[in-house]
C-alpha cells in the first residue's frame, strides 16, 4: 500500500522525522469507536497519508488497562507493514493504578510505564514519547536521566510533551541542553479559533526552541463543527452513556452558551464563504505559524475523510481578518498583559 497524496508531510520540529500535518488521534477507540470499526480507521488513515497516530496509556478510559493502547497494539500485530509505515506515539503520566508511583513521571514510573506500553502496542519501540502533563514534584534532570536510559535501550526515539506551560517547555529544553541532549521534539496543547491562550507564550516557547506543535481538540468538542446549525436542525446526535461522556457534554453546552454569539459569527462568515465551519477552523489551524500538525479524533471513517478537505480550503487576509475579529487573539507576551 502507497501512502495517499491527500494529506500534506513536514519535519517534526527541527528534527529530521517526517510526518504527516494530520495526527490520528485515539482518544474515542474503545469507548465511542469498537475495536474493528477503530482497524478501518487507522488503515484508511494509512490510505489518506497519515502516518503519526497518537494515543495514551490512559485512553480508553478503564482504570490502568491501557484498552486504547491494546486497539492499536493488536492492529499493528496483523502485519502488512503497519508498523514499519507508523510514527508511533504515546503518553504517559496518568495513574494507571491507586498504588504509589504507578503515575507522574518519576523514573521508576517512566521505566515501568513504557514497559508496560511497549506490551499493549506489541512493539519494541515507542518513535515519540511524551509526557501528558507536568510533574511538578519531579526536577527536570531525573526525568531527562529517564529518558536517556530508555533511548540507549532502544526502547524510544524521540520524546515529547503535553499540556505543559511556555515556561516548562523553556525549562526543560535548557535542562536537556546542559545534558548535551536534544531535548523535546514537540508539544501538544489545545489551540484552535476559540482556544488561542497557546499564542501568548506556548507557541513561541516551541518556535524558539524547534519544538513541533500538535494542537489537540481542533474543533474545540465539535463547536467549531456547526453546532449551532446542527442545534436548529435537530442532529446534535443522543448523548451517549457513561459519567466522563455525560460530564464532557455538560462542559461543551455550558461553553456553547459563553460563546454563542461569536460561534453564531462564524458560522454566518462561513456560509458566506460557501465551506463548511469545521474546514474552516482546520485550515485556519493549518496555516497557523508554529503548527506542524492538529490532531484529530474521528469516530467514524466518514469524519476521517471530512477532515483532509480542509486542505482544499484557501482563507485570504480579509478572511483571516474577519476571523480574528470574530475570536481575537490574546496578543504577544507580554504586550498582552503589560504596557
Amino acid at each position: 500500500m502507497e501512502s495517499g497524496d491527500l494529506v500534506e508531510f513536514t519535519n517534526l520540529g527541527r528534527s529530521g522525522l517526517t510526518v504527516s500535518r494530520l495526527v490520528l488521534g485515539t482518544d474515542n477507540f474503545g469507548t465511542q469507536t469498537t475495536e474493528e470499526d477503530a482497524s478501518k480507521i487507522m488503515d484508511h488513515a494509512h490510505e489518506l497519508g497519515i502516518n503519526l497516530i497518537d494515543t495514551s496509556d490512559v485512553y480508553g478510559w478503564r482504570f490502568g488497562e491501557g484498552l486504547t493502547e491494546q486497539i492499536i497494539g493488536w492492529w499493528l500485530s496483523t502485519g502488512g507493514g503497519r508498523r514499519e509505515r507508523t510514527v508511533l506515539s504515546t503518553k504517559l503520566y496518568g495513574r494507571m493504578s491507586e498504588w504509589p508511583n504507578h503515575a507522574g513521571l518519576s523514573a521508576l514510573h517512566i521505566r515501568r510505564a513504557c514497559e508496560a506500553s511497549l506490551r499493549r502496542l506489541r512493539t519494541d519501540y515507542i518513535d515519540i514519547y511524551q509526557m501528558h502533563h507536568i510533574d511538578r514534584s519531579t526536577p527536570w534532570d531525573e526525568i531527562w536521566e529517564a529518558m536517556d536510559v530508555l533511548k540507549t535501550q532502544g526502547k524510544i526515539v524521540y520524546v515529547g510533551s503535553s499540556n505543559q506551560p511556555g515556561w516548562h517547555i523553556a525549562a526543560g529544553q535548557e535542562a536537556a541542553a546542559r545534558r548535551g541532549r536534544p531535548g523535546l521534539v514537540s508539544e501538544q496543547t489545545i489551540y484552535n479559533l476559540l482556544e488561542r491562550t497557546a499564542e501568548l507564550e506556548v507557541l513561541p516557547a516551541c518556535a524558539h526552541y524547534g519544538v513541533g506543535m500538535m494542537p489537540w481538540s481542533p474543533l474545540d468538542a465539535g463547536l467549531l463543527g456547526g453546532i449551532l446549525r446542527k442545534e436548529r436542525e435537530n442532529r446534535m446526535g443522543t448523548p451517549l452513556p457513561g459519567a466522563k461522556v455525560a460530564t464532557h457534554r455538560g462542559k461543551r453546552l455550558i461553553k456553547l452558551d459563553r460563546h454563542r454569539a461569536a460561534i453564531q459569527a462564524f458560522e454566518d462568515l462561513c456560509d458566506e464563504l460557501g465551506e463548511s465551519p469545521a474546514d474552516v477552523a482546520m485550515a485556519w489551524l493549518l496555516g497557523r505559524p508554529g503548527v506542524t500538525a492538529p490532531i484529530i479524533g474521528p469516530r467514524t471513517l466518514a469524519q476521517l475523510d471530512a477532515a483532509t478537505r480542509a486542505f482544499e480550503v484557501s482563507l485570504d487576509d480579509k478572511t483571516l481578518e474577519r476571523l480574528d475579529a470574530i475570536f481575537p487573539g490574546p496578543g504577544p507576551a507580554p504586550e498582552a498583559y503589560s504596557w
